[in-house]
């Protein structure tokens, strides 16, 4: 559903402070699974998870494989990311899982600081794919190495921000706030990884405010819902994503209808 995507390459080798896991969840939604991140500082006996996955044993046994996981962390509540959270802590002897919202974990403090055993993991708050979604910027040395930003962007294609969790108006605005991380690797939720989150960002804020444009001419030619919208703005859509794109065309509606709003 998005438009040509940027030159920047995607990454073939990761860092070796991080591991991917990839999660057995394929879908329209979930591109080529669920990613799930195991963070470990060079010599550490320390880890982190990021982003557990579905309750499926086989890939949950996999990561729990993985010696000294101390925390699981969550970007954001969707079930293909929390829902094998409790499961992974119990396999692992209790650990704490971590989250923005209460009802899937212990929450994150507004701009918490995490020691990665030489690692910084600083928690930034980007709402509006959903309202509890965060960002994890990792640093060594007081240089910003990769942002982890679950579904705030992915690696390939575009976001769904849906009503009535999703915001447009926060999501543009974390945007922006990613847009500041020229350099540092961008680690998704699903997709592969891009070698600059700054470029991403600016990519899909572009998107973003052509889509929204688009939008408006539809809405003065006479589109008042979203299938209606998406109608005019998606003439050629794949069917099996018809869905997501008035999930889509309903946040922008709502989004336009609040800026002309007195």
């Amino acid at each position: 559903m998005g438009g040509a995507e940027p030159e920047s390459a995607e990454v073939d080798r990761l860092p070796g402070w991080v591991t991917l896991m990839l999660a057995p969840n394929p879908g329209p939604m979930t591109l080529d699974g669920t990613n799930t991140w195991l963070l470990r500082a060079p010599g550490s006996a320390r880890a982190t998870v990021i982003d557990p996955g579905p309750l499926d044993e086989g890939h949950l046994r996999r990561i729990a494989g993985h010696d000294g996981i101390e925390r699981i962390m969550i970007t954001h509540g969707h079930h293909d990311h929390v829902e094998g959270a409790a499961r992974l802590s119990e396999l692992l002897g209790g650990v704490p899982v971590r989250a923005a919202a209460p009802e899937h974990g212990e929450p994150f403090e507004p701009g918490e600081i995490l020691d990665g055993d030489g690692l910084t993991i600083r928690v930034l708050a980007t709402p509006g794919h959903t309202g509890d979604s965060v960002s994890f910027l990792v640093e060594h040395d007081g240089v910003a190495e990769a942002v982890f930003t679950g579904d705030t962007m992915l690696g390939r294609g575009t976001t769904v921000v849906a009503p009535p969790d999703g915001d447009l108006g926060a999501y543009l605005r974390s945007l922006e706030l990613l847009s500041a991380y020229r350099q540092a690797l961008m680690l998704p939720g699903h997709g592969p990884a891009r070698g600059d989150t700054a470029e991403r960002a600016r990519f899909y804020l572009n998107h973003r405010r052509a889509r929204l444009a688009q939008v408006a001419a539809a809405m003065a030619a006479g589109a008042e819902t979203p299938a209606a919208v998406v109608d005019l703005v998606y003439p050629d859509l794949d069917p099996s994503l018809r869905f997501a794109a008035e999930w889509s065309a309903a946040a922008q509606i709502d989004h336009l209808r609040r800026e002309t709003t007195p």
